[in-house]
């Protein structure tokens, strides 16, 4: 009987492998599109197994010489004919192709092709990937191209390109194999999650699966607590300002002193960190003291701020704060000087249209107006993702964050899916737990990866490495380790995840060697040391 087993399994494999078509030069090299509606080819290239792919734009770059034979096809897509307007957008597709769709996001006001992600992870697992430049060309924290008045590339940016992208690539993929792909997914972290959550509150068929991270979902609120935020310190010769002297030798080993030991084990990470209870005043100055050494009571006053929820004079809320255990980060994100400049350029160029804007002119009556215009309706807020989960589309969505996130509060995460977890119960006889999964990631800062800001953080003390978007590979492309891969069995086999591991690298550099792997738990579980070697994730219990 066990030797039925095998073989059955055998021929079916190999019959799947038979049906998966595959590429190759001569089909790349003649590839043309067929009557696809506002799709032009610009160039369709074959690179060879393990040839060089060194190619970059203002959002991403890619030099690599490790990948397997894809054919890069590029397209320019017409998002809006009567101005003129356009989008750039890549499909990359491998010869050995699994029969799978994978479209990658960007990130904050980034304007490029994730050519890093489309080397970095869809063809290297067999996927198609498809990413686009949202409809122009920028790094990720300037937003100058959206205005004054250009409402149009706003709309471009907060969802048209990317779902435009998704329908071209699907089409593009159905021409270059001859078959449809059998299913599509995502993955994406920051606006990628933003961008992957909007798709399927307003496209629910577009994906049958999504895996984002940290997601700036929530713009109109998120740019106004990132002023608060800033405002809480600046300007720097100010009594409250603080140091990142002050944050990474005083503040940080004080959290740590009080709250580490909090789940079992004294490592530099927080496992949950609402636990944490924090009390700045223990720093407080002494007569005479060195100011570099301790908090003074107006630094205290913004600390109680900035590790509190932004609420408004009417009690509403407006978004979550950072959390007890990024403090290494934290002046490297949004209580630093100079300030970060993606919120400022948000208010600028998105919603007042008044290019002499400064963190200064903002009111909380701002908010308000945020809300109302939702520039491009680029947030991504609603809560009702029935039709994306209900038979017979049964859509999944996997979501990570980390509790260090010095960009966008982990609140933000919690808040979210708590609101989709409320509507569902009280509008449906769904689970959430059926179609929603969301993992916490203790240390983890922003995404888990060194981007928008600079070099002073390496994606946090966290075991930040388990197959998201920009992130060190993860230890194994098996469903246990690889996010995408635990999507994917969930999606075609039902099996859901009910914890991933991650793995932190020495220096976040895979070739250094591992410094340890962790669990992720499924929120609101949270990971506890039971015991054992600490640097081994078996040593811990998701509870």
């Amino acid at each position: 009987m066990v030797l039925l087993a095998a073989v059955t399994l055998l021929v079916n494999t190999a019959l799947a492998l038979a049906a998966t078509p595959k590429g190759s030069r001569a089909a790349c090299t003649n590839f043309s599109p067929n009557h696809v509606p506002d799709v032009s080819l610009v160039a369709a290239t074959h690179f060879a197994a393990n040839a060089r792919v060194e190619i970059s734009n203002v959002f991403s770059s890619i030099n690599v010489t490790d990948l397997p034979a894809f054919c890069r096809v590029e397209l320019r897509i017409t998002t809006n004919a009567t101005a003129g307007s356009f989008a750039i957008t890549e499909v990359w597709l491998p010869d050995d192709w699994n029969g799978r769709m994978l479209t990658i996001g960007n990130g904050g006001f980034g304007g490029g092709v994730a050519v890093s992600d489309l080397g970095g992870v869809a063809v290297p697992q067999g996927f198609a990937g498809v990413s686009t430049n949202t409809g122009h060309n920028s790094s990720a924290v300037d937003g100058s191209w959206a205005g004054p008045h250009n409402d149009n590339a706003i709309v471009d940016w907060g969802w048209r390109a990317v779902h435009l992208s998704i329908l071209a690539g699907k089409e593009i993929t159905r021409q270059y194999y001859g078959q449809a792909t059998k299913r599509s997914y995502y993955l994406g972290c920051s606006t990628g999650g933003r961008q992957g959550l909007k798709e399927i509150q307003v496209f629910p068929d577009s994906f049958d699966g999504i895996v984002i991270g940290s997601p700036a979902n929530f713009m109109s609120h998120l740019q106004p607590w990132s002023i608060h935020m800033n405002l809480d310190v600046l300007p720097a010769n100010s009594s409250r300002f603080i140091p990142a002297n002050v944050w990474i030798d005083v503040i940080a080993p004080e959290v740590m002193r009080q709250c580490d030991a909090l789940d079992g084990l004294t490592d530099g990470i927080i496992n949950d960190p609402r636990a944490c209870s924090f009390r700045p005043e223990t720093l407080t100055c002494r007569p005479g003291q060195n100011t570099s050494t301790c908090v003074t009571a107006d630094q205290i006053s913004a600390l109680h701020r900035i590790y509190a929820d932004y609420y408004e004079a009417d009690q509403t809320y407006i978004f979550g704060g950072y959390f007890p255990g990024g403090e290494k980060a934290y002046p490297f994100g949004l209580v630093g000087s100079p300030p970060f400049a993606l919120p400022a350029d948000w208010f600028r160029f998105f919603l007042l249209n008044d290019t002499s804007f400064t963190m200064e002119d903002y009111n909380a009556s701002l908010i308000q107006l945020g809300d109302e215009i939702d520039p491009g309706q680029q947030n991504a807020i609603n809560p009702n993702l029935t039709a994306f989960a209900s038979a017979p589309h049964n859509g999944k969505v996997l979501h990570y964050v980390g509790w260090a996130d010095q960009l966008i509060s982990p609140g933000n995460s919690v808040h979210y899916y708590e609101t989709v977890h409320e509507f569902t119960l009280g509008n449906s006889t769904l689970d959430i737990d059926d179609f929603y999964r969301l993992f916490t990631v203790p240390g983890m800062n922003h995404c888990g990866v060194r981007i928008f800001l600079n070099d002073n953080y390496q994606g946090g003390q966290a075991a930040n490495a388990f197959g998201g978007v920009s992130q060190p590979a993860p230890l194994s492309l098996d469903p246990e380790h690889n996010i995408l891969a635990a999507m994917v069995r969930w999606v075609e086999e039902g099996v859901a995840p009910a914890t991933i591991t991650g793995v932190k690298y020495n220096n976040d550099v895979k070739a250094d060697g591992i410094a340890f792997t962790r669990p992720l738990c499924k929120y609101p579980s949270m990971v506890r040391f039971k015991g054992g070697n600490p640097n081994n994730a078996s040593s811990f219990e998701c509870v």
